[in-house]
C-alpha cells in the first residue's frame, strides 16, 4: 500500500512540476485566443483539472499534451464568448495585459499580444484563431496542431495558409525601433500632461485611430474616431481629470501605454500604437471588469 501512495505521490508531483514548468506558455496560448487574461486564467485552471486526471505514463509529450487541453478548453470558451460579444455595448477591446520590458524586446511576442494583433485575430473564426496562433506564434508542428483542434493535418495545413492570408491583409504596420517607441511616448506623455492641442497634433498619425471599450458600464465613446484634429480634441478635453488623477507609463501587451488613476483606483487604460515615430492607434480601456486583473498585477509589483 505504502508503495502505491509513493508512485501516487511522486506521479502527482511530476505533473504539478509540467504544467508548471509550461505555465507561461498554456496562459499565452490562452490568451491571445481569448483576448481575456481572466478567461485565460479560468482556462488554465479547467486545463489543470484534466490533466491532475491524465495518467501520465500513457502521455509520450506532456507539453503537447498540455497544449491541446488548453488549446481545446480555449476553443470552447471562445465560442461561447463570440456569442456574447454580439451584444456587447460599443467597441470590445482585449483585456489589458501588464508585460514586462523583456516581452517588447521579443519583436514576434510583442507583436502577437498587441491591442492591434489582437483585434486582427478576433476577425478569425476560432479554429482559425487557434491555429495561427499554434502555428504562427509558437512554431507549432502541423501533427500537434492537429491534434489540439481535432483536424487532419491536410486541414490544419489549409486553415493555417487561410488565416495566414486573412491576417496579412489586415495586420498592423511595420515593425517601430525602441529609441522612436521611447520618444514618441515621451511627446505624448507630455501633451497629455499639458492638455496641448498643438503637441498632440505634432504625435499623433493624420489618419489615427482612437477605440474605446466602457463595455456599457462606463462612459466610452461608442465609434472609431478617426484622424489627428478629431483625436486630439478628444484627448485634449478627456486628460484634465481633475484633482485626485494621476497617470504613468507601463508597458501592456507589449507596448507602450499610459495607465491613469482616479483616487488610486485605475480608471483608464491607454495602450498606443507606434509607426515611423508617430502614433496611429490609441485603444482606451475602461470597462471596469476588465482592469481588475490588471489592478492585481500593479498592487503586487508595487
Amino acid at each position: 500500500m505504502a508503495g502505491k501512495e509513493q508512485v501516487g505521490a511522486a506521479m502527482s508531483e511530476a505533473a504539478t512540476e509540467a504544467f508548471v514548468t509550461h505555465r507561461n506558455l498554456l496562459f499565452t496560448v490562452a490568451y491571445e485566443m481569448l483576448g481575456s487574461a481572466a478567461d485565460a486564467e479560468d482556462v488554465l485552471q479547467e486545463t489543470w483539472l484534466k490533466w491532475a486526471g491524465v495518467e501520465l505514463d500513457e502521455v509520450r509529450d506532456r507539453r503537447a499534451y498540455l497544449v491541446r487541453i488548453t488549446t481545446r478548453q480555449a476553443l470552447t470558451r471562445l465560442r461561447a464568448l463570440g456569442r456574447r460579444r454580439e451584444s456587447y455595448v460599443g467597441q470590445w477591446l482585449p483585456e489589458p495585459l501588464l508585460t514586462a520590458p523583456d516581452v517588447a524586446e521579443d519583436v514576434e511576442l510583442a507583436e502577437s499580444v498587441s491591442m492591434a494583433m489582437l483585434l486582427v485575430l478576433e476577425t478569425l473564426t476560432p479554429t482559425e484563431r487557434a491555429v495561427f496562433v499554434l502555428r504562427e506564434v509558437f512554431d507549432l508542428d502541423y501533427d500537434e496542431i492537429a491534434e489540439a483542434v481535432d483536424k487532419t493535418q491536410v486541414a490544419v495545413r489549409q486553415i493555417a495558409h487561410r488565416a495566414r492570408a486573412h491576417v496579412a491583409a489586415r495586420r498592423p504596420r511595420g515593425r517601430v525601433s525602441a529609441a522612436e517607441t521611447q520618444d514618441a511616448l515621451k511627446a505624448f506623455q507630455r501633451a497629455v500632461a499639458t492638455g496641448d492641442l498643438q503637441r498632440l497634433l505634432d504625435i499623433l498619425a493624420p489618419d489615427v485611430v482612437l477605440l474605446g471599450d466602457g463595455g456599457g458600464v462606463v462612459q466610452a465613446v461608442l465609434e472609431p474616431v478617426v484622424g489627428a484634429e478629431s483625436v486630439a480634441a478628444l484627448l485634449a478635453g478627456a486628460t484634465r481629470f481633475g484633482d485626485g488623477a494621476a497617470f504613468r507609463p507601463a508597458q501592456v501587451n507589449g507596448h507602450p501605454a499610459l495607465i491613469f488613476r482616479r483616487d488610486g483606483e485605475i480608471d483608464t487604460v491607454l495602450a498606443l500604437r507606434i509607426d515611423d515615430g508617430l502614433i496611429t492607434g490609441l485603444y482606451a480601456v475602461r470597462n471596469p471588469e476588465k482592469l481588475s486583473h490588471l489592478e492585481q498585477e500593479t498592487s503586487l509589483r508595487r
